[in-house]
């Protein structure tokens, strides 16, 4: 699924769902993806810093665990998982808890492969 972050806030999203309805409604197919809208660049520019868009790239290229990850990004693992909690409540990456054998449990993060971000100013 492709995932599109806008900064046109809700105008923006008013418009592409009218856009949406339109097309069913023509019967034509469209296209699994999941919109983010921000009222402004400002706002998305708080959540995308560039620590958590490396963070992005990293997850886009495989799933990987919150150590792992922290180590590759040279950050405090405590740092990337408040990162990674910030981007799933927007739901950019996506994190599941999976048996990591003789040493409990580990958290790992994916992210989609296709990640749009428009923006305006």
């Amino acid at each position: 699924m492709k995932i599109q972050i806008y900064t046109d806030g809700f105008d923006g999203w008013a418009k592409r769902a009218r856009e949406r309805a339109k097309a069913m409604d023509k019967s034509r197919a469209i296209s699994p993806s999941r919109g983010i809208a921000f009222e402004n660049a400002a706002d998305m520019v708080r959540l995308l810093t560039p620590a958590r868009l490396d963070l992005i790239q990293t997850v886009k290229k495989r799933q990987i665990s919150i150590p792992k990850l922290a180590a590759s990004l040279g950050r405090d693992p405590s740092a990337v998982r408040r990162d990674v909690d910030a981007l799933e409540k927007f739901g950019i990456v996506s994190s599941r808890s999976v048996v990591n054998p003789g040493h409990g449990r580990m958290r790992m993060v994916s992210a989609p492969v296709r990640i749009a971000i428009s923006a305006e100013i």
